[in-house]
C-alpha cells in the first residue's frame, strides 16, 4: 500500500528483499537539535510579545513571525536531520515536495499560534492547539520524507508512525501548557523557564523525527553485493540551512528582545506620566485644600489674600476702586446651639450660595474666612456701588431658609472699606473693613457701616485701653469701687450696697464701666476684673464692719462670661474667707441673659454658690427672657426691676401695671424685690404702696467712693426718706 509516496505494506520479504542498515551523523543531529531549540526559544518570545502587545496589528505581526520561526526551525531541524541520514543507498530529494513540507509546517504553526493567543487559554483550547500543531509537525515530517528518493525500496512501520504522531501531540501540549504558565512568571525565573522549555521542546521535536525515522526501513534485493555506507557529503548544505535558520531566528529573537525593552521603557514612561499626572492631581488637590473652604467651596483666607494682592496691582495701575466687605451672620451661634453643628453647616452652605447669587459672578470674589465670617471683594467705579451691593446681599439673605424642619430668616452685619480711600494694602483694608463690621454689630446688627477715620481712632483707643487695663489689673493702679446704697422700705434704713467698678484713667479721667467692661469681655479680662471687684468689695465691707456697720450687705455684679467658669464658686469662698465676711452679707447679681445662656451649667453653679450661704439676685429683670419656668428652677433670693420700667412712673399707667405685676409675681415665688433707678418721691411712694422691698437710685445717692460711705450712711439713716427736699439735697450734695 502506498500513500503520499510512502510504502506501508509490500511483498518485499516474499520476493527475497534484504534489510539495509543505516545511521545518522551525530554532529549534524546535534546541529539540528540546536536549530530546534532556537526555534522554540524564538516562538516563546514571539508568544510573549503577541500577548503583551496592545495594538491588534502588532499582535498579528508577532503571531505570523512566531509561526514562521517555529515552522522554519522545525523544517530546518527535519531537513538537517535528513541530511544526517547515512545508508548504503544513494538518496536525493525532491525540491518541490520539500517546499510543500515547509508550507505544511508553517500552516500548522500559524493555526496553533492563533488559537493559543486568544484572550482565555482554556484547557480545551490548549488541547486543540496541541492537536493541530502535532498533526502539522507529523505532516511536515512525512511530506518531507516523501521527498526523499532512493534506489532501494523504502518501507514504513504504521505503529511507529502513529507513535510519532502521539509524541508530537503530547510534546506540543506540554510545551503549550508550560508556555501558558510563563505569563505568571517574571525576572530570572522567567528566563530560566524559557531556557528549560526550549531545551525540552527541542529534544521532543527531535524525538518525533527520529521515532518517524525509526519506522523507515530500506530493502535491497537478496544477493545484491554488500556496499559500505555511502557518506552523503551534505555538510555544506546542512550548515547553510542551519546558518540561515539560526540567523533568521536570531534576528527574530533580537527584535523581540528589543521590542520588550522598548515596551518596558514605554511602560516606564507611562508610569512616569501617570505619576506626573497623579502629582498634578495631588498638587491641585493640595491647592484646593490650601485655597478653598471644603464646606462651602468658596476660597479661603489664603486664596483670598492671593487674589486680593493681584487685584490691588491691577486696580492701582488702572486707578480703579475696590470695596472690601466683611460680612457676619447675626446670632449664628444660636443655630449651632439649638439645632446642632450639622444644621449650622447646612445653613452656611445655603448662605454662601445666596451671597454668590447676589454678586457678579465674574468680577466679584467671595471668600469664607471661617465660622460665619465671609469676605467679598468688589470692583467699583463709584463708591455708592458698594452700598448697593451690600444692600442687595442683605436683602438676599433675608429670604426664608428651610432648615431642620423650620423656616427661618437670617440677617447680617456688614463692614466696608474702599481702596484707595481707606487704605492701599490688603492688610490695611481688611483691618478697616473688620473695624466697620464691629461698628455694625455695635449699632444693633442687621446693618452696614463704611469705615471712617473715627473708627480707626476708636479702635486705637480701645487697644490702648486694653493694654492699660491689663496693667491696672496687675498692680491695681487706677481701679476703684464706688458704692450705691440700697434702701430697705420696711426698716427705713440702708440694708446693702451695690459695688460698681470705676477706672481713674491718667489721661481720660474717671471712666464708667460702659467704657471698659466691653473691652474686658472681648479680650478675656472680665473674669480677672470681676474677681478683683469681688475681693475689693469684701475687703471694704470688712472695713465698714469695723466702723460699726456689721449688718450691712454688699451686692457684686457677675458678668455672663464669668458665670460660665467653674472656678467662680471657689473664688467667692476664698474672698469671703480672706476678708472674714459672713456669706449671707454677700449678694451676687447676674443678668437674665447670663442665666439663660446655658441654663443647665448655670443652675448647677448657682446652687454651689447658694450652698456657701451667698445670696443670689437676678439683675435688670424684664429686659431679657423673663421666663417664669426658669425662675422657679433657679435658687434666687432677689429680683431687681430694671430702671426702664420706673422712669415713666407715675406718668405711664402701663409701666405702673408692669411693675405691680412683677412685684406680685416675685413675692409669689418668695423673692424679694429691688427697684433701681428711683429718682422721685412719687416713684418712692408708688413702690412703697405696692409692697416693693428695696429701692436704689439717685433719690438716695449716686455711687460714691469708699471714703465717703461712712458719712453718707449716717446721713441716710438719720434723715427720713419722705422728708420734703430730700432728693434735691442728695442730688446737689453729692
Amino acid at each position: 500500500m502506498e500513500w503520499l509516496g510512502l510504502q506501508f505494506f509490500g511483498p518485499h520479504l516474499d520476493n527475497g528483499q534484504q534489510l539495509l542498515n543505516s545511521s545518522h551523523n551525530p554532529y549534524l543531529v546535534f546541529l539540528a537539535w540546536l536549530v530546534a531549540c532556537a526555534a522554540v526559544l524564538a516562538v516563546l518570545h514571539m508568544v510573549e510579545r503577541a500577548a503583551n502587545s496592545e495594538k491588534t496589528v502588532a499582535k498579528n505581526v508577532w503571531r505570523w513571525l512566531g509561526a514562521s520561526c517555529l515552522a522554519g526551525g522545525i523544517w530546518a531541524m527535519h531537513f538537517i536531520s535528513m541530511l544526517a541520514f547515512e545508508s548504503r543507498s544513494e538518496t536525493h530529494y525532491d525540491l518541490g515536495i520539500t517546499i510543500v513540507s515547509l508550507l505544511v509546517a508553517w500552516i500548522g504553526a500559524l493555526i496553533a499560534m492563533q488559537i493559543l493567543n486568544r484572550p482565555a487559554s482554556t484547557r480545551t483550547r490548549l488541547q486543540l492547539s496541541a492537536l493541530v500543531f502535532g498533526v502539522g509537525i507529523c505532516s511536515m515530517h512525512y511530506v518531507g520524507m516523501s521527498a526523499m528518493h532512493s534506489n532501494h525500496l523504502t518501507h514504513y512501520q504504521p505503529l511507529l508512525i502513529a507513535l510519532s504522531l502521539l509524541t508530537a501531540i503530547a510534546a506540543s501540549y506540554g510545551a503549550l501548557l508550560m508556555t501558558s504558565y510563563l505569563r505568571s512568571a517574571s525576572g530570572v525565573s522567567h528566563q530560566l523557564c524559557i531556557g528549560a522549555i526550549s531545551v525540552v521542546a527541542g529534544a521532543a521535536l527531535m524525538g518525533v523525527h527520529f521515532i518517524g525515522m525509526w519506522g523507515v526501513h530500506l530493502y535491497a534485493p537478496t544477493g545484491e553485493t554488500s556496499q559500505m555506507l555511502i557518506e552523503n557529503n551534505h555538510w555544506q548544505l546542512a550548515l547553510m540551512v542551519a546558518l540561515i535558520s539560526l540567523l533568521l531566528i536570531g534576528c527574530s529573537i533580537s527584535a523581540a528582545l528589543v521590542d520588550k525593552k522598548l515596551q518596558h521603557k514605554e511602560h516606564d514612561l507611562k508610569r512616569v506620566n501617570a505619576l506626573l499626572s497623579q502629582l498634578d492631581q495631588a498638587r491641585m488637590s493640595l491647592q484646593q485644600v490650601a485655597h478653598y473652604d471644603p464646606l462651602t467651596n468658596l476660597i479661603n483666607r489664603r486664596g483670598f489674600n492671593q487674589i486680593f494682592a493681584e487685584k490691588l496691582i491691577e486696580h492701582t495701575a488702572q486707578n480703579g476702586k475696590l470695596a472690601v466687605m466683611f460680612l457676619d451672620i447675626d446670632h449664628f451661634k444660636r443655630i449651632n446651639d439649638s439645632l446642632g453643628h450639622d444644621a449650622g453647616d447646612q445653613l452656611l452652605k445655603t448662605i454662601a450660595t445666596q451671597i454668590k447669587s447676589a454678586t457678579r459672578s465674574h468680577d466679584d470674589v467671595v471668600a469664607r474666612f471661617g465660622g460665619d465670617e465671609f469676605c467679598i471683594l468688589v470692583g467699583l467705579k463709584h463708591r455708592d456701588e458698594a452700598q448697593s451691593m451690600a444692600q442687595r446681599i442683605m436683602h438676599k439673605l433675608k429670604e426664608p431658609i428651610e432648615l431642620a424642619g423650620r423656616r427661618m430668616v437670617m440677617t447680617t452685619s456688614i463692614g466696608i472699606s474702599v481702596f484707595p480711600d481707606d487704605g492701599t494694602t490688603s492688610t490695611e483694608l481688611l483691618k478697616h473693613a473688620d473695624l466697620a463690621l464691629y461698628q455694625s454689630k455695635g449699632n444693633g446688627r442687621n446693618g452696614l457701616t463704611f469705615f471712617s477715620s473715627n473708627l480707626k481712632a476708636r479702635a486705637s483707643l480701645e487697644l490702648q485701653l486694653e493694654e492699660e487695663l491689663r496693667n491696672a489689673l496687675v498692680d491695681g493702679a487706677g481701679l476703684l469701687v464706688h458704692y450705691q446704697p440700697i434702701f430697705d422700705l420696711k426698716t427705713g434704713r440702708v440694708a446693702k450696697l451695690e459695688a460698681l467698678v470705676r477706672w481713674q484713667h491718667p489721661e481720660h479721667g474717671l471712666l464708667a464701666p460702659d467704657r471698659f467692661i466691653g473691652i474686658a469681655e472681648a479680650n478675656g479680662l472680665i473674669a480677672e476684673l470681676d474677681h478683683w471687684v469681688l475681693r475689693k468689695a469684701c475687703q471694704d465691707l470688712a472695713a465698714l464692719s469695723h466702723l460699726g456697720w456689721q449688718q450691712l450687705g454688699v451686692a457684686v455684679n457677675c458678668s455672663a462670661l464669668n458665670l460660665g467658669r467653674v472656678e467662680l464658686a471657689d473664688e467667692i469662698e476664698n474672698a469671703l474667707r480672706t476678708s472674714g465676711i459672713a456669706p449671707y452679707r454677700l449678694e451676687l447679681e447676674v443678668t437674665e441673659n447670663a442665666l439663660m445662656s446655658n441654663i443647665n451649667t448655670t443652675s448647677q453653679l448657682l446652687r454651689q454658690i447658694r450652698a456657701l450661704g451667698v445670696s443670689l439676685s437676678i439683675d435688670d429683670f424684664g429686659t431679657g427672657y423673663s421666663s417664669l419656668a426658669y425662675l422657679k428652677r433657679l435658687p434666687l433670693n432677689t429680683l431687681k426691676i430694671d430702671r426702664s420700667f420706673i422712669q415713666e412712673v407715675p406718668a405711664s399707667s402701663q409701666d405702673m401695671e408692669i411693675v405691680q405685676a412683677i412685684i406680685v409675681m416675685a413675692h409669689t415665688l418668695h423673692l424679694q424685690v429691688v427697684t433701681e433707678g428711683v429718682e422721685t418721691h412719687q416713684q418712692f411712694e408708688f413702690l412703697s404702696q405696692y409692697g416693693c422691698d428695696f429701692i436704689q437710685g439717685f433719690l438716695l445717692s449716686r455711687p460714691v467712693p469708699f471714703e465717703a460711705l461712712h458719712e453718707l450712711l449716717e446721713e441716710l439713716n438719720r434723715r427720713p426718706l419722705s422728708e420734703p427736699g430730700y432728693a434735691t439735697l442728695q442730688l446737689s450734695g453729692q
